[in-house]
């Protein structure tokens, strides 16, 4: 089996079909929504909106947010759409922005859910030969089970290893013959890095792909992860507010991750004023369920920075393609005014040279933001002599405020001394008292 595509009819099917099934789609499940969540209903009520507003896509203006606030009010069941009796799966998110919430997938929600995942990895060039060890956490995260169904449905062989014991996922790497590994960016990072002291290269181990998802990470760590390695780095897009991975996913072309948009709509809005931006613009991301059944979140503010590109992929998918999220406007820092977020300081770090093994500090002394970051050096950056150290810190801290237009204070610390992360990373430690 050489496929190119998983569903070809959803994947390339004209946009005026697209759009003509997705506005049926809209209305279907608004209906659904309307009909079967009190607490959403009672918000369009207040907005004046009815199911007999909502008969297409030019009416997608006209329907309510909902936001992560909403989710935290109706905690644990109060936004299913389905009896509990059809719930068959459940899952919650990670918490790190958080109250823990909760979501539910019927039958057909996690049917869905793997065509969605099978996708990407038919667009990436895997089929049944393949072997993936699969390092994303199972349990309530969303990250193991969403790339294990679609995989288990092309008949690929799964190692469902998940996260952890580092050392022996490079051993199974060795053993199993892994050809495909999915787990976070900054944990492949750290696979990378143990396989070299291990006195490994990429050549001691199978892999030729890696899906690598849950969290931010630049250009320049997708090329680092690559070298160390061996493998194509792919993004793959997801959030357990609206499935899991494969809400969007990349292709061979690497150019933006193709949104699934027979099932979902994506929209980019200002985050102030909440008004639909252009196609081409930055703004926050807002996505719509238009065939969930369980937790079909209607019109979700994920908080994701991104930009939506609608000329054609070389890949023949007509799916809209959506940027890597670059930031987040809730994990946006302000710090003395300057926006700054996580991703342009990591950009900056491996352009000169450092890992993707960083920590932000931000405090605030005397009314003052003080603005640190602590930043491992490489084994060949590392150095004894003060000297030495002081005139790396500055080049860096140059570099930084060339990018953010904030100074920086840069503190290089020994290899190996930041702690690892074997899920998402937590690079921020805020300690400002903002709100009183």
């Amino acid at each position: 089996m050489n496929l190119k595509y998983y569903q070809k009819e959803s994947e390339c099917m004209p946009l005026e079909e697209l759009r003509k099934l997705q506005g049926e789609r809209l209305a279907k499940n608004f209906r659904h929504v309307y009909e079967n969540v009190e607490y959403y209903r009672k918000r369009c009520e207040e907005a004046g909106v009815t199911p007999d507003d909502i008969k297409g896509l030019d009416d997608l203006d006209k329907i309510p947010f909902t936001c992560k606030d909403d989710l935290r009010a109706t905690y644990p069941y109060g936004l299913f759409a389905v009896p509990m009796s059809k719930v068959v799966r459940i899952h919650a998110s990670s918490g790190t922005t958080g109250k823990q919430i909760v979501v539910g997938y019927t039958k057909e929600d996690l049917d869905i859910w793997d065509d969605c995942t099978a996708r990407q990895l038919v667009a990436i060039g895997c089929d049944e030969n393949d072997i993936a060890q699969n390092a994303y956490g199972y349990g309530l995260f969303t990250g193991g089970f969403g790339v294990h169904g679609g995989a288990t449905k092309l008949g690929i062989q799964v190692i469902p290893i998940s996260s952890g014991n580092t050392q022996r996922q490079i051993t199974f790497m060795q053993d199993l013959k892994s050809t495909i590994l999915f787990c976070t960016p900054s944990y492949a990072a750290y696979l990378g890095e143990t396989l070299k002291d291990m006195g490994l290269t990429p050549d001691d181990i199978h892999l030729k792909a890696g899906i690598f998802g849950a969290e931010p990470w630049t250009e320049e760590m997708r090329r680092d992860i690559e070298k160390s390695l061996g493998l194509k780095a792919y993004d793959i897009y997801g959030l357990t507010e609206v499935m899991g991975p494969g809400v969007a996913y990349e292709c061979q072309e690497q150019a933006g991750m193709h949104v699934n948009e027979d099932h979902f709509i994506i929209e980019t809005i200002d985050p102030k004023t909440g008004k639909r931006l252009p196609d081409g613009e930055k703004g926050e991301l807002v996505f719509t369920a238009i065939t969930k059944q369980a937790f079909p979140l209607m019109r979700f503010r994920t908080k994701d920075i991104g930009v939506l590109n609608r000329a054609p992929c070389a890949c023949g998918r007509t799916f809209v393609r959506m940027s890597k999220p670059m930031g987040r406007t809730d994990d946006m820092l302000i710090i003395r005014g300057v926006n700054v977020f996580p991703s342009q300081i990591e950009g900056v770090l491996m352009q000169n040279g450092y890992p993707a093994n960083y920590e932000i500090h931000v405090g605030r002394v005397n009314n003052t933001d003080t603005f640190e970051i602590k930043v491992e050096m490489t084994a060949e950056k590392f150095s004894d002599v003060v000297s030495e150290i002081n005139k790396q810190e500055k080049q860096l801290e140059s570099a930084l405020l060339s990018v953010l237009q904030i100074k920086a204070k840069v503190t290089l610390v020994a290899p190996k001394s930041i702690a690892r992360s074997e899920g998402k990373a937590k690079r921020v430690i805020d300690t400002r008292k903002l709100h009183d």
